[in-house]
């Protein structure tokens, strides 16, 4: 009964109107109003400070500064391993898995189309089809910013509009195809293992998606929008495994997606393993195909 009045009160109330007030008192420099609210988030999530580059908790500007704070440089050390696919942020896995014939799976037996995760893009998910997919769920109390699991270039973006429901596990449990429902902005990259996605999701209270080439990129106008980057330029947006591609104003999900028989996700992680950005996910095919015969030797 708990579950259902909470999900019962997400449809009953305005989503983006009262994640929108959200993000102004987020937004707000007042001195008295934000290191309230900060001092308050910090001990009811027993955020550790001791890890960010500025631990005063009165040196921020507003919340949003605060929640989007920096670690310092060797708070979350890199797996060495350049065959390793790393953890784009920290949080807990919410699923992670093969991508069955174009569906991928949520909670409880729920799932949802992968084409329309991507923006109902059939051509583009084609490129993902009976591939994997990992869902990475940051609560309140993780760092917010969203690092590469491996190098890439920046193909295309795409901003979908949606809902604003919670990405909690309740909510996921309770929601058909909520990821897919979602306000969600997909960054598509070129990389060694070919194509691979990463979807930052937007939440309840969530107050904005950023990412390091375009800033705030949610909330839009309720309209999707697609954006490409030129395939000629040997330059364009690269960025390096471990570094940083985006961060969300207030938590969320990512979802991470590779093509057919390029990775392996760790065979340790499942749903509610707890991860820490840099640290080993999974490992290109190859490799993991190298040590699974040693050890069957």
């Amino acid at each position: 009964m708990k579950d259902k009045l909470f999900i019962l009160l997400q449809q009953l109330v305005p989503q983006h109107c009262v994640s929108r007030l959200a993000g102004r008192l987020a937004e707000c420099r007042d001195p008295w109003v934000k290191n309230t609210f900060i001092r308050w988030f910090a001990g009811r999530y027993g955020v550790n400070m001791r890890e960010a580059e500025v631990e005063n908790l009165r040196a921020y500007e507003n919340f949003n500064a605060f929640f989007t704070r920096r670690l310092k440089p060797d708070a979350r050390p890199i797996d060495p391993s350049p065959d390793s696919i790393v953890s784009p942020a920290d949080g807990a896995i919410s699923q992670l898995g093969a991508i069955d014939h174009g569906r991928i799976f949520q909670a409880k037996g729920r799932g949802y189309g992968l084409s329309t995760l991507l923006g109902g893009n059939s051509e583009l998910a084609e490129a993902f089809k009976n591939g994997s997919f990992a869902t990475i769920y940051l609560s309140p109390r993780d760092y917010h910013r969203v690092h590469m699991p491996v190098d890439g270039k920046l193909r295309e973006t795409i901003y979908i509009p949606g809902d604003l429901y919670s990405v909690n596990q309740t909510t996921a449990a309770n929601v058909d195809q909520l990821f897919a429902r979602n306000e969600r902005l997909v960054a598509i990259f070129d990389t060694e293992l070919g194509p691979m996605a990463m979807v930052l999701v937007g939440a309840m209270i969530v107050a904005g998606i950023e990412t390091v080439w375009a800033g705030q990129v949610a909330p839009l106008p309720r309209q999707p929008i697609r954006a490409r980057f030129d395939a000629q330029d040997d330059q364009g947006i690269r960025l390096a495994r471990g570094e940083e591609m985006g961060r969300f104003k207030l938590g969320s999900t990512v979802i991470l997606l590779f093509g057919p028989d390029v990775m392996r996700w760790r065979e340790s992680l499942g749903a509610e393993s707890p991860l820490r950005l840099g640290e080993a996910i999974g490992t290109r095919l190859s490799t993991a195909a190298h040590e699974e015969k040693q050890e069957n030797e």
